[in-house]
């Protein structure tokens, strides 16, 4: 393992209590990231330092590109656009109704642009499920029995979808078939069951490597392909988040971080927690897929 430290830069004093889901714009060169228990969507402008955002009214779990000045949002219970230019929210559909203690959390569209949304249930009851949206607007469930579902992402060849259940310590992997959109044969990717850290968001990279963000780990960690630890990015936060590839050549690396739930202690052992970091690395990411 390599712990080499990539130069680490706090490039936003955001304080969030729970940030999460960056996406890379590259049309318009900005960051989107969502702070999910203040219900916002934030717009990160890198060459000027500025951020703005929009409450949305909910908590928002995850977002994804969906054309020119909109965003598909994974809200509590309910998919819905959010127009960039007026803030306005236009509801899609709803989800997961039923369960009142479950609600979305990470979400990302696949090469092909159909949005895969997780839910996750605040009791840790394995009661959280994967679901695929198409642009035809059908809703396909790909996976029940899920903790909290989190981090996914496809291999650059689009054989491989990965998929994490934080509370279990484990990121799965699957066989994807692109043009069906179905995975199958799942199996155990990364187990670090014997950490005392949980595998948050994740990013994969051009050489299909994948960056996993560890809650309660106070750093990033890279896998290669076979699941090995390669390289470990020490953070001054104890809860990072989520991460993924920006900037103009994808290889500025973006991590968001969380305060929430931290004691007064803990809080001034981690500062900067609920901070937007960056940090160029010699890597480049994959561009992310929009709906």
């Amino acid at each position: 393992m390599n712990e080499l430290q990539y130069p680490l830069h706090n490039v936003l004093e955001a304080r969030a209590r729970l940030g999460e889901g960056p996406i890379w714009d590259s049309t318009k060169n900005l960051l989107y990231w969502v702070d999910i228990y203040n219900h916002r969507v934030h717009q990160f402008n890198p060459a000027t330092g500025k951020d703005r955002f929009f409450d949305v009214g909910d908590v928002v779990g995850a977002i994804a590109i969906a054309g020119k000045d909109r965003l598909i949002m994974a809200l509590r219970h309910h998919l819905a656009f959010l127009n960039t230019q007026t803030g306005e929210v236009t509801p899609i559909l709803e989800m997961e109704a039923h369960l009142p203690n479950n609600r979305f959390n990470d979400a990302k569209c696949d090469p092909q642009g159909r949005f895969w949304i997780g839910s996750m249930c605040s009791s840790d009851k394995p009661q959280g499920s994967l679901y695929r949206y198409d642009h035809d607007g059908s809703l396909h469930v790909m996976e029940t029995g899920l903790t909290i579902s989190n981090g996914l992402g496809w291999s650059p060849d689009q054989k491989t979808f990965y998929l994490t259940d934080s509370p279990q310590q484990k990121i799965y992997a699957y066989d994807f078939n692109s043009v069906t959109g179905n995975i199958s044969n799942r199996r155990i990717f990364v187990d670090l069951t014997n950490e005392s850290f949980y595998p948050d968001g994740l990013t994969i990279d051009s050489e299909g490597y994948l960056w996993s963000a560890m809650w309660d780990g106070w750093c990033v960690i890279r896998f290669n392909a076979k699941g090995e630890e390669i390289l470990r990015i020490k953070l001054p936060v104890q809860l990072p988040t989520n991460c993924t590839f920006g900037g103009e050549n994808l290889q500025t690396l973006y991590i968001t971080t969380a305060s929430v739930g931290l004691s007064q202690a803990e809080i001034d052992k981690s500062f900067y927690s609920g901070d937007l970091f960056a940090l160029q690395t010699d890597v480049t990411g994959l561009a992310g897929n929009d709906f």
